[in-house]
């Protein structure tokens, strides 16, 4: 289109659908230049054109005019800069970062890239990078695959990083009346794994992916080089008030959205600090893009019932399990973390006395509070793994 600046047309040019499953017939990705221009392109039959910023887009990417100059000379290290401070995406991640992916102009190996699995369970939507041994990454709960999308970044150079969206989340499936509890998680896991003929990984979990890693390695270990935990959702050991009520309550509510959505991003918004801007920003409309639906509501709850309800103790207790895990494993806290509170360390350490452990200061999500020191220790700890035990 004339009056389109030199990097729109080199990235609608350099368009590969090979490497970016829009998931949907047409998508419009917005590029703006700061709050002083846009163009959009449109994706659509595996031809990306541009057009008029005259429609709704998916996915809206802001960068100043150096910024963008960089990702179309070196996607990572654009996307990298001053650090990810100076590219906003917002709306729809998958499809704003699958689009970069997709006009990076690489086609060496270990290209970033975007597709649907298909598993035994059903699609699963992955994003990945990089060559090496394999590590898949789990996101937390309401999370997606884009939460790991620095992880993807920083690893890439070492390892052959898969983010995957958990089914009932993301891009993934969801289906209605899935049980959404650990064991159910941790079948889509392996399920994946065989779709990719991954004999063994690493596992690196937040939060509720987390939990999945743990039960993955658990009924799995054979599966399981090393296990990366950040601030993992564990099984309360008291004070669970709520019981009785959840047990009663169906997860199936979910279905029926019973407050406004500006009403729930207000409180989402109050819940994640610092989500207005930059990448926590995107990670609250990520968690929109799948609460606002139905099927992704009803996954929403059923998963964090499932969270609250778990049996800490007893026979097929999670803490009375947890002793028996095999995988060398390293526990990431955040010392300001609300959800898992960094008192959970005594306790694991108590299970696991062999297990590493790293605190940092910071909340829920340290691969995007704390990228540089939490990269760092994934990176130390899973390179040092024995010979022999990855793929």
């Amino acid at each position: 289109m004339p009056g389109a600046p030199r990097f729109v047309h080199t990235l609608a040019d350099r368009f590969d659908p090979s490497v970016f499953d829009a998931r949907q017939r047409r998508t419009w990705i917005r590029l703006a230049v700061n709050d002083d221009n846009a163009w959009d392109v449109v994706v659509a039959d595996d031809v990306a054109t541009i057009a008029r910023a005259d429609a709704r887009p998916d996915a809206v990417l802001t960068a100043n005019a150096h910024t963008w100059r960089q990702i179309t000379r070196d996607l990572r290290s654009g996307m990298l800069a001053s650090p990810w401070g100076l590219l906003s995406v917002r709306r729809n991640l998958h499809a704003g970062v699958g689009f970069l992916a997709a006009t990076s102009g690489t086609t060496a190996p270990g290209r970033l890239r975007f597709r649907t699995v298909g598993t035994s369970g059903g699609g699963l939507s992955i994003m990945e990078a990089g060559t090496g041994p394999p590590v898949l990454a789990l996101h937390g709960l309401g999370g997606t695959k884009g939460s790991f999308l620095p992880t993807v970044a920083a690893l890439a150079g070492q390892f052959r990083v898969i983010a995957v969206d958990l089914p009932g989340f993301g891009d993934s499936d969801k289906p209605l009346g899935a049980a959404y509890d650990a064991r159910f998680f941790a079948n889509a896991g392996i399920a994946l794994l065989d779709a990719l003929g991954l004999d063994r990984v690493h596992l690196i979990g937040n939060s509720l992916g987390g939990r999945v890693a743990l039960e993955i390695a658990l009924s799995h270990p054979e599966r399981i080089a090393r296990l990366a935990l950040l601030a993992p959702s564990l099984a309360w050991r008291r004070n669970r008030p709520w019981v009785p009520v959840l047990r009663l309550a169906r997860p199936e509510l979910g279905l029926v959205q019973l407050a406004p959505r500006a009403a729930v991003e207000a409180i989402v918004r109050r819940i994640i600090p610092g989500a207005t801007e930059g990448w926590a920003a995107a990670g609250v409309d990520e968690f929109l893009r799948a609460y606002l639906t139905r099927a992704g509501r009803a996954a929403f709850y059923a998963a964090a019932r499932h969270i609250y309800l778990e049996e800490p103790h007893g026979e097929a207790g999670f803490w009375t399990r947890l002793p028996t895990l095999q995988p060398d494993a390293l526990f990431v806290w955040g010392r300001r973390d609300r959800l898992v509170p960094i008192a959970f360390a005594r306790h694991v350490s108590d299970a696991l006395p062999c297990a590493r452990h790293l605190e940092l200061d910071c909340g829920h999500v340290p691969q995007v509070e704390r990228p540089t020191e939490t990269h760092a220790a994934l990176a130390e700890f899973l390179s040092d793994a024995p010979p022999g035990s990855e793929d």
